[in-house]
């Protein structure tokens, strides 16, 4: 909860953004198409995606160039915005790569490219003109100077350094015209808004090219040279030594001031996530967003509790209180994980509304189900069939389920089930 006084900034400066139709947007990561439908049913104003080049999710489902097409589709029969990462750094022997690439994505129509390096802008005002340009989180963007630079270069929006405080977050807007973008929720990176040379010098897979292999979440001990074969602890408990882990990014209960700073888009990281992390983060800051524009102090402590259900690191504020402490800690290495992701609710005109198993459950378990709205509900697993109607003790990943369900249920929602303590 807010002190009073904050609260009277913030609905003040509040009060000034609704007159003038401000409403953030929520920005939902899309690793593929099935993450994409989950986004926008459970929220989204607005998805970001990658294809297989330069988009630095290697490793993301990503989208084909026909993907591409549909998503652009599907978005728009929605009323939801679609953006392009292009934000590698790249090679001279590259551009005619995106020169090709940029002349196949000028028919899809995407509402906006996000980059990094100032030749692909160059690249896309060539070939796609008139297409809006946000800026990435790389560029480590910090000052107002650094967002006049890119205005007049020609984009249209920037994504603030994750290292901002929420007094620079202020001073930034009062000091750009620029849309502001800013990370509220996912994993932080160890260096410098994300630029990271460890994954490239242990194992060439270099970060920023999107092959990250996260070395920075190993365990690491000191070998000293003439001892090769003895480790020293720097910092130790139960686990291991751990040098470089990061909290996790969670500001659901900081929105508010987020809003009366002036930031205009709400980005979850989380491209490489699971669909259940898509859901429930989609969930939680759609519901928080329009009650908060209503009443910034309409704090929900179910907001906390679900993104509390997703397996994350410990949550942390990141640097916007002005921390100069990172948290980067020993016992910040470990996932927390309450809940598993057990089923996907599909229909068909054959079977009606099934289940599609994700993770194993039993006959007997108590599962939740959970849908757009923050709706929820706790139910009893009594029986459990296949699609061709035999009895099975137990659902299991990648089977097509029937089972009875909460009668509000709709294709789309999600299982889940609370992890015994222990497991």
């Amino acid at each position: 909860m807010l002190p009073d006084f904050c609260l009277r900034t913030v609905e003040k400066n509040m009060n000034t953004m609704i007159g003038k139709n401000q409403r953030p947007e929520l920005l939902m990561p899309a690793g593929d198409m099935q993450k994409l439908m989950t986004a926008v049913r459970f929220g989204a104003d607005a998805v970001y995606l990658g294809t297989d080049l330069f988009g630095l999710r290697a490793h993301a489902g990503n989208f084909s160039l026909e993907q591409l097409h549909s998503a652009r589709a599907f978005t728009r029969r929605h009323g939801v915005a679609l953006y392009l990462t292009l934000n590698a750094s790249l090679r001279p022997f590259e551009i005619a790569a995106l020169e090709r690439l940029l002349e196949d994505l000028k028919p899809i129509d995407l509402d906006a490219y996000i980059i990094a390096d100032p030749g692909v802008l160059a690249t896309i005002r060539k070939i796609d003109p008139e297409r809006a340009i946000h800026i990435s989180t790389q560029v480590n963007s910090c000052n107002p100077q650094a967002a006049e630079f890119w205005r007049l270069n020609g984009a249209s929006r920037i994504n603030l350094a994750r290292e901002l405080s929420l007094e620079d977050i202020r001073d930034f807007a009062a000091a750009t015209e620029l849309e502001l973008e800013c990370f509220v929720h996912g994993a932080m990176c160890v260096a410098h808004s994300g630029r990271c040379l460890l994954s490239t010098a242990l194992l060439g897979r270099r970060a920023n090219r999107g092959d990250c292999a996260q070395p920075c979440r190993w365990n690491y001990a000191l070998v000293e040279e003439t001892r090769p074969n003895e480790s020293f602890a720097i910092e130790e408990d139960q686990r291991g030594t751990y040098l470089m882990n990061s909290r996790d990014l969670c500001l659901v209960e900081y929105l508010p001031q987020l809003m009366a700073a002036g930031v205009d888009s709400f980005k979850v990281e989380g491209r490489m996530k699971s669909l259940y992390y898509v859901a429930t983060t989609a969930r939680v800051y759609r519901d928080a967003l329009e009650r908060l524009w209503q009443d910034p102090s309409d704090q929900d402590p179910r907001w906390r509790e679900e993104l509390e259900k997703v397996s994350h690191r410990p949550y942390d504020s990141g640097f916007l209180l002005g921390y100069e402490d990172a948290k980067i800690h020993a016992q910040d290495t470990h996932y927390i994980r309450t809940h598993d992701f057990v089923g996907f609710v599909n229909e068909d005109d054959d079977h009606g509304l099934w289940v599609a198993g994700r993770n194993r459950f039993f006959v007997g378990d108590e599962l939740e189900l959970i849908g757009p709205g923050m709706r929820q509900q706790t139910f009893r697993v009594d029986e459990i069939q296949t699609l061709e109607g035999e009895r099975v003790p137990a659902g299991q990943p990648n089977s097509r389920l029937k089972m009875a369900l909460p009668q509000w249920a709709e294709a789309g929602d999600l299982i889940r089930r609370q992890r015994p303590e222990g497991e």
